[in-house]
């Protein structure tokens, strides 16, 4: 049995054999590839905890997205429909929980809930974690922001929205950021070859990506890179299958593009910089990361380590120079690949955000998710000492060559 086989029949569980964790997932009927990293989040939870795993489905008819409560939410003056059912079969819980968790990717993931009957009833302490909210949209949410007063806690996911939100809706608010599995994405131990030069996913730099091809088309390097407009959008067979299919194809890239959250969407963020997804996969593979460092708080508490991201130029100008020193010494190469996948092994796995998120509702961590922390800590030294024999090994042999000439 494979690991995502695996980890699919440890989801499945819907049962556990004393569930203290309610969590409701749309993976059944919303299977956009944007949301498969917060499913990822969900199943490392479900491993390392017990969760009762609610399936919510569609009850009648396949038109729901995310965007099709969005208008009405934004004019609703009733207040009401952010308490609608969209459409989901009505569920109903048959136990007790310590905790109701709700992942949404966007708000307008809130309403799902709507089809668990009587929720409330069933769950002591409940939590809801928007992942992705810009604060410069926050005044167009006025007509539905008092939903969130049902929660005890609330958490998001950018830093800079924080204080936005909590101020608007008159409530503390928590900043959760993002995280991957860093052992799926982790190419430790045993490496595999590097044979994709540079590898570029979701939004990117037009002049970035324009000096990329023509390198490319020299036959200066072997270029993957996105071919379909909003690819993030397009709908995944099955979650895990895709996220290890994007770490496989990691974890065998040298160099690894990063940007900004939405950097290409300046009328959206209106000046807020945030931390993207692609920074914490990048590291997580040991690649060497190339691009932007997002100039914020959070970027530089989250990846403050030296070498994190090797800056380029958004016009793509200097990349034959920068890639062609980094060519030149490839020691330096390794070491940044080290210590990009060693941090994210001690910074930004799933498992230190759900330990996070107990500590601040008071919630005492399970003792499966202390030893997959504790496991991470194990691999990340591994990976640092195995790069300090290399190094002086080299050295050695260095020494032996002077030596003998």
């Amino acid at each position: 049995m494979t690991l995502d086989e695996k980890r699919g029949e440890e989801s499945k569980r819907t049962q556990p054999a004393s569930p203290r964790i309610c969590m409701p997932t749309w993976r059944n009927f919303n299977k956009s590839g944007y949301r498969c990293g917060l499913y990822e989040a969900q199943d490392i939870l479900v491993e390392n905890d017990d969760v009762e795993l609610v399936h919510l489905d569609m009850s009648w008819g396949e038109w729901f997205k995310e965007t099709s409560l969005r208008r009405p939410l934004y004019h609703d003056v009733s207040r009401r429909l952010i308490y609608a059912n969209p459409g989901l079969k009505k569920t109903r819980l048959t136990g007790n929980y310590d905790v109701f968790i709700v992942v949404c990717d966007l708000w307008t993931d809130i309403p799902c809930i709507n089809a668990i009957e009587r929720w409330k009833d069933h769950c002591k302490i409940s939590i809801c974690w928007i992942d992705e909210m810009w604060a410069s949209a926050i005044p167009k949410y006025k007509y539905w922001l008092h939903a969130l007063s049902q929660f005890d806690y609330v958490f998001v996911g950018y830093r800079g929205t924080v204080s936005a939100l909590s101020h608007a809706a008159n409530r503390p608010c928590h900043w959760l950021p993002r995280a991957v599995d860093t052992l799926r994405f982790t190419p430790f131990p045993g490496p595999p070859d590097r044979v994709i030069d540079v590898y570029s996913i979701g939004r990117r730099r037009d002049g970035i990506h324009r000096e990329m091809l023509k390198m490319a088309e020299q036959k200066r390097l072997f270029y993957v890179h996105d071919t379909m407009m909003n690819g993030a959008s397009v709908e995944v067979r099955d979650h895990r299958q895709h996220r290890s299919h994007f770490a496989s194809m990691a974890k065998r890239s040298r160099y690894f593009v990063v940007a900004p959250g939405k950097m290409d969407a300046l009328s959206e963020i209106q000046g807020q910089v945030e931390v993207g997804s692609r920074y914490y996969e990048g590291a997580a593979a040991g690649t060497v990361m190339i691009g932007e460092a997002a100039d914020c708080e959070a970027y530089r508490e989250l990846f403050g380590w030296r070498d994190a991201v090797i800056e380029l130029r958004i016009d793509g100008s200097d990349i034959a120079s920068v890639l062609g020193d980094l060519a030149s010494d490839p020691e330096r190469a390794r070491a940044i690949s080290r210590r990009n996948a060693a941090q994210a092994l001690l910074r930004h796995d799933w498992a230190y955000r759900w330990t996070e998120m107990f500590r601040i509702a008071g919630i005492e961590p399970s003792q499966r998710l202390v030893a997959r922390t504790r496991r991470l800590k194990e691999m990340a030294d591994l990976v640092d000492s195995d790069g300090r024999e290399r190094r002086r090994g080299d050295r050695d042999r260095e020494e032996i060559t002077t030596n003998e000439a």
